[in-house]
């Protein structure tokens, strides 16, 4: 990613991709499972975004975050809140 030279890159949740991956797996899902349950969203992310949002190479939409939360059954401030674990 090419970031122009003074501009800064905005501040991310660091365990965001973490918890991203523990969700699926305490789903028992596949990557590709994971991309079948987010098919509905607009934009829905392929497995291999999947992939990427939980190597942290890439930030979910809203609409994603959205849906991951509802699956988890957890609110969506606990996957964006670093001081917030999953429970």
């Amino acid at each position: 990613m090419h970031v122009k030279k003074g501009s800064k890159r905005r501040p991310r949740p660091k365990k965001l991709a973490g918890k991203l991956l523990a969700i699926r797996q305490r789903l028992g899902l596949t990557q590709a499972g994971m991309a079948e349950k987010l098919s509905k969203i607009p934009s829905p992310p392929d497995s291999a975004m999947i992939s990427r949002y939980e190597r942290d190479e890439r930030e979910p939409s809203l609409f994603a975050l959205l849906a991951y939360s509802r699956i988890a059954g957890v609110a969506v401030d606990m996957l964006i809140d670093d001081k917030l674990s999953l429970r």
